[in-house]
């Protein structure tokens, strides 16, 4: 046993001392056991256009402009427009999805608009084939991903972005830890540790970070630097299981440059489960700080709070959350986005949710007062 931990240890030592760890060695005996080549050479983002972090204490103001019934990928100009007008100022950044059932292609035209608006394009890159949730992924699987099945479509994709040149930032894999969406692990071999890769880590999150490794790494080789890649959690892992914590699916430092988190109040009237931000954000923010090794930056991708719950009032959620997150309370956050939706829950329409800030004047002059008005609260990306 003595012989046997003394030569755990040197070989802990050979390993950091040639910029590996124990994790990454054991992941390269994937290729051995399912055949497929695995590409953990990842490096910097050489970006020719790279976002600026900005001065400690500024944040970004960026948002999904949504309204009711709506898909992810259709945003519109005239939604954007009516929130900015009421809180009084521009988005950085604009949010939204482009979902693989749809179209494959680069989103330009929406891309492009964004960009003539005078915001930075945030591409959710969404592998899916429908918008359904709570199921497995029949087609665009993890294990395909990771095989090549998609290489050309990615490619292409990569392309495209490329040639667009200016800044964009674009996740794969939003709220990996929530069971929810299909490259969840509970969808992709949950807590299991024969079914792929090593024997010693769990195959959902070991499939997930190959895979994401897989498409940042390809786009790189297409010359697509003008990406910001964003690793995208939820605030509390759903299931909460050891295997399911959001650490066990980060690709790591060589291949993200933002880490970014969803904290959400009461997403619906019914909810009588109630927390403050302050106390989410709290518990979640050591766990993304602990993440990183490079001290990535943190930004809080989505937040909100719906109307009609009788035990929160919107607008006084949203102030409590605004004079944190600009405090700055979190002194790693660079930015924040609210998810300003509405949707319908079930026929009843005193159970809709409703986000939009434009829908309820206390709300929007919270939003005046805090982002609008806020001067370290910045309206357009920097690029270094």
């Amino acid at each position: 046993m003595v012989l046997g931990a003394a030569l755990f240890l040197a070989l802990t030592f050979i390993l950091n001392l040639t910029g590996c760890d124990i994790k990454d060695t054991e992941e390269k005996h994937v290729e051995k056991r399912t055949g497929v080549r695995q590409e953990n050479e990842g490096r910097p983002n050489n970006n020719l256009s790279a976002i600026k972090i900005p001065p400690r204490g500024q944040l970004y103001n960026g948002v999904f402009p949504g309204r009711a019934d709506m898909e992810e990928d259709k945003i519109r100009l005239t939604d954007l427009r009516a929130y900015e007008k009421q809180v009084g100022k521009r988005a950085a950044w604009v949010y939204f999805s482009d979902n693989w059932f749809v179209d494959r292609r680069f989103p330009l035209k929406t891309a492009t608009w964004i960009r003539k608006h005078g915001s930075t394009p945030f591409i959710r890159l969404m592998l899916r084939s429908s918008e359904e949730q709570d199921v497995a992924e029949p087609k665009f699987t993890l294990e395909r991903i990771i095989r090549g099945d998609f290489d050309n479509d990615l490619r292409v994709w990569a392309q495209q972005a490329g040639r667009f040149h200016t800044p964009l930032i674009v996740e794969f894999g939003t709220e990996v830890n929530g069971r929810w969406f299909s490259w969840n692990g509970y969808w992709n071999g949950r807590g299991r540790k024969n079914g792929y890769g090593s024997s010693t880590l769990a195959d959902g999150p070991e499939k997930f970070r190959h895979a994401y490794r897989h498409i940042i790494n390809l786009m790189r080789q297409e010359k697509a630097n003008n990406i910001t890649w964003v690793f995208h959690v939820n605030n509390q892992d759903i299931p909460d299981v050891s295997w399911n914590q959001f650490e066990n699916y980060y690709p790591g430092d060589k291949w993200i440059d933002w880490i970014g988190v969803s904290v959400y109040g009461a997403q619906d009237p019914m909810e009588d489960e109630i927390y403050q931000f302050r106390e989410l954000m709290d518990d979640v923010y050591p766990r993304l700080r602990k993440l990183s090794k490079d001290s990535k930056p943190i930004v809080l991708l989505e937040f909100g709070v719906t109307s009609g719950n009788r035990r929160v009032n919107q607008a006084k959620w949203a102030e409590k959350a605004l004079k944190d997150i600009t405090a700055p309370r979190w002194s790693r956050l660079i930015g924040f986005s609210w998810w300003n939706e509405a949707w319908e829950n079930d026929n009843n329409p005193k159970h809709d949710t409703n986000m939009l800030v434009q829908d309820n004047p206390g709300l929007a002059a919270v939003f005046r007062k805090w982002v609008g008005e806020q001067a370290n609260v910045l309206d357009k990306i920097s690029v270094r």
